[in-house]
């Protein structure tokens, strides 16, 4: 046998990791720094600054002392939680539907859910009013039957609902693919009840998939703007949402009230952004933990 060569290279899991040099990570590094301060760390303080140039009276005043602005407050607090609780029921369904089964058409429901994200909101709510309007394909029917959609609450919040369909479902779908149905058997074949399956063995281990959709849902319908701008009709004091209320208040030239509306709306933002590195932090944690426990040779 020939002796091995002094220069052969050495097996990969001996060599030695290499990185890139200081001057490239310092700039890069800079680089990432500077743009998210200039398109989102600085309009954020601006937001801020400009809301409270009349003062904390003034502040408060432009957010409670004005009728409208109340009711638009008031509103995407109910059109944003019945669009999630939507979105919640239904992508429990899709996902339960998609991860568990196999029939005729199941790709085409998974592009379907993804449709929202490939249609702007401005046409979806074209969309709607070509459905639900006064001359649309259900129109008659809905004013023989003395309903409302378009221009009302209910438009409002199928707008909303449809402009977010694909966040649970979507995080839902890989997790239950991911933890796959042993469990659910094992506990059909004790004799589980259809909601102590789900109760007790299913909604455990998708919880933190759920609230993390949850949390994506309610953030995109907070801030829903298009489609929303197309079926309520901007009617004051009936159907303005929170951002098409701040679009209301700059066109009237009042900034600071403007400014006031749109902080409320960046405080929401940051909660949310808060609570999703805290969710995302939980799942790491469990993660590590079920991997922990399900190594080789791991003694109880």
């Amino acid at each position: 046998m020939k002796p091995k060569s002094s220069l052969q290279l050495a097996p990969a899991a001996h060599r030695p990791a290499r990185h890139d040099p200081l001057y490239v990570r310092i700039l890069l590094i800079g680089a990432a720094v500077l743009v998210v301060g200039i398109l989102v760390v600085i309009p954020v303080i601006n937001v801020f600054y400009q809301a409270f140039g009349r003062g904390i009276s003034g502040y408060f005043s432009a957010l409670f002392g004005d009728r409208d602005t109340r009711h638009a407050i008031l509103l995407t607090l109910i059109v944003a939680p019945t669009a999630v609780i939507m979105n919640v029921l239904f992508g429990l369904a899709a996902a339960w539907a998609i991860a568990r089964f196999r029939f005729p058409g199941r790709t085409a429901l998974t592009a379907l859910i993804d449709l929202p994200f490939a249609v702007s909101p401005v046409v979806a709510g074209l969309m709607l009013v070509l459905i639900f309007g006064l001359h649309g394909y259900l129109g008659p029917w809905l004013r023989d039957h003395d309903l409302k959609i378009i221009f009302a609450l209910p438009g409002l919040i199928i707008a909303t609902a449809f402009v977010t369909l694909p966040f649970v479902a979507r995080e839902l779908i890989p997790v239950m693919e991911a933890i796959g149905s042993e469990e659910e058997v094992a506990a059909v074949s004790l004799g589980a009840r259809p909601w102590q399956l789900f109760w007790r063995v299913t909604l455990p281990n998708i919880k933190w998939g759920l609230l993390y959709g949850v949390i994506l849902c309610n953030a995109r319908a907070m801030g829903e703007f298009g489609a929303v701008y197309v079926v309520s009709g901007r009617i004051d004091g009936r159907t303005f949402t929170m951002p098409l209320r701040v679009e209301k208040l700059m066109q009237e030239y009042d900034s600071p009230a403007s400014f006031a509306l749109a902080s409320v709306l960046t405080l929401l933002a940051i909660v949310t952004l808060s609570v999703k590195v805290l969710v995302e932090r939980k799942t790491r944690l469990d993660l590590a933990e079920a991997s922990r426990l399900q190594a080789p040779g791991e003694t109880t």
